[in-house]
Parts: C-alpha cells; sequence; structure tokens
C-alpha cells in the first residue's frame, strides 16, 4: 500500500515536472521572460523619476524608492528568480551542473550587492567620503568576476559519470530528483508570495535567497542519502557531499558582509573546482562515462 502512494506520486510529480520543464525551456518563455524583465526595468525607472518629480500620491510615494538604481536591483532579483527556476529545473538533471548553476546565481547576486552599493552613493559624489563603499564595490565585481573564471573552469574540466547499474535504476533515481524538485518549486512560489505580501503590508521582509538556499541545501542532502541506494562508492558519496558542504558556503556568503562574502565564494569555488579535478582523475568502474550527455549524470 505505501510503496503504491509513493509510486503514484512520483509518477505524478514527475508529470508535474515535464510540463513545467517543457514549458519553461521554450522559445516562448525565453521571450516572455526577457520582456517581463525589459519591462519591469523601464516601469521602475518612470515610476522613480516620477516621484522624485513629487507626481505620485502620498499613500504610494512612501513605499517608491528615491534612486534610479534600485531599478537596476529590481532587474536583477528578477533575473535571478529565473536563474533560481532553472536551477532547479536543473537539479534531476545532473547535481555538477546544478551546482554550477548556484555558482552563477551566486555571482549575480554579488553583482547587484556592487549596483546596489553604487546607488548609494551620494549625488554629487564626495569622494572623501567614499573609500569604503568604493571597496565593497570592487570587492563584490572582483569577486563575481572570479566565480565567473571558476565556472568556465568546472564546466571546461566536469565529467559525467552515471552512479546506476542499469536504466531501470537510473530512471527510478531521476523520478526521485524530480520530486525533491517540486518540492523545492513549491517552496521557491511560497516563500516569494510570502515576500511580496510583507512587502505590501509594509513589514520587515526576509531574505528570499538566503532562505531558498537554506532550503536547497537540506534538498543536497536528501539527494546525497538517496544515491545511496544506487551506489555506496565512496568517491561518489564523498563528491555529493562535498557539493553539499559547498552549499552550505555559498549560504554563509549570503549573509556574510563586504570581503568575507566574496573570499567565502570563491572558497567555496575553488573546493568544488578541486574536487571535481580529483573526482575525474579517480578509475571508475560504474556502467561508463557520458561526458557530454548531461541528462543521464546522478
Amino acid at each position: 500500500m505505501t510503496q503504491s502512494i509513493i509510486h503514484k506520486t512520483l509518477i505524478f510529480s514527475e508529470r508535474v515536472f515535464n510540463r513545467i520543464e517543457g514549458y519553461w525551456e521554450s522559445r516562448y518563455n525565453y521571450r516572455i521572460s526577457g520582456n517581463i524583465i525589459v519591462l519591469a526595468f523601464l516601469v521602475s525607472l518612470t515610476i522613480i523619476q516620477l516621484n522624485l518629480w513629487g507626481a505620485l500620491p502620498a499613500a504610494v510615494s512612501g513605499i517608491i524608492p528615491n534612486n534610479h538604481f534600485a531599478a537596476i536591483q529590481l532587474a536583477f532579483t528578477l533575473l535571478l528568480m529565473v536563474e533560481i527556476v532553472g536551477l532547479v529545473l536543473t537539479l534531476p538533471r545532473s547535481v555538477s551542473s546544478s551546482m554550477l548553476k548556484q555558482f552563477e546565481i551566486l555571482s549575480l547576486i554579488l553583482l547587484r550587492q556592487a549596483f546596489k552599493e553604487f546607488g548609494e552613493f551620494p549625488d554629487p559624489v564626495d569622494w572623501t567620503k567614499m573609500t569604503e563603499p568604493v571597496f565593497h564595490v570592487m570587492s563584490d565585481a572582483g569577486g563575481a568576476l572570479v566565480l565567473f573564471l571558476f565556472i568556465m573552469l568546472i564546466a571546461r574540466f566536469q565529467r559525467h559519470k552515471r552512479i546506476t547499474k542499469t536504466a531501470e535504476e537510473q530512471f527510478r533515481f531521476v523520478k526521485v530528483k524530480k520530486f525533491v524538485a517540486i518540492l523545492l518549486m513549491f517552496f521557491l512560489v511560497a516563500f516569494g508570495i510570502f515576500d511580496l505580501i510583507l512587502y505590501i503590508r509594509h513589514d520587515q521582509p526576509f531574505d528570499y535567497f538566503q532562505t531558498f538556499y537554506t532550503v536547497l541545501i537540506f534538498s543536497d542532502i536528501l539527494i546525497v542519502l538517496v544515491s545511496l541506494r544506487y551506489s555506496y562508492s565512496y568517491p561518489v558519496v564523498f563528491r555529493n557531499s562535498g557539493f553539499a558542504l559547498a552549499t552550505v558556503i555559498i549560504r554563509l556568503a549570503l549573509s556574510a558582509p563586504p570581503y568575507i562574502n566574496a573570499v567565502l565564494g570563491i572558497t567555496a569555488a575553488l573546493f568544488v573546482f578541486v574536487l571535481v579535478l580529483i573526482y575525474n582523475a579517480l578509475p571508475h568502474k560504474g556502467p561508463g562515462t557520458e561526458a557530454t550527455n548531461v541528462s543521464k549524470e546522478p
């Protein structure tokens, strides 16, 4: 009875996941997402300018920023939302590709933070008071650049090795990961709605990306434990556990102050890069190596 319920749940979650993935990766969705981000950027710039001119009602003016760089933060936030959905959809295909997606998101968050710091510069600029903010911008931008380098290196050197022994085991493993991805998608939407409600009510909103990465840590650990059903190979367990640890470091970077956030992000990327190099150098005794087909990677 219990196995039947689990089986039906996995089948249902797989169908839902496949529908979401099919729509999200379509060209139509790419155009729609891009148009929404551009429109949001232009509309927010217009509204901010109207607020600066005093053309908005007092009830609305209080919640509208007075700095044009807030429009850039909004655009980057929407872009990060798109990237997070892509991260969730990547999870069932490949844990290593999912790890790369996390670093991509962190690099964009650092860039967004750099724009945020730049948006707080006084106008006109008083360079006698700008030393520390300028260093913050340089730290965030430099950290994002180094992360970009490591992302390219990891993508270049990673090799995808299937850990399951049969196609049937691989199929079941992928179904479990799709179920985890659907759960993550639910939290993704729920957190967004709750954060929006807090903003509308003028309450203190929580940090959306920190909260999501916290949940992502537990999902990574869950996938590590599930993978033990299909392979108890020490290198596989260590690699997947190492990826989960890198997610923890990324989570710490999101809540760290300037300088430390960039150092933590680079440390996590360096750790994963070395881990990938060592794992690739080990002899593989599994069913085969797929160096190009990411969809078969556990």
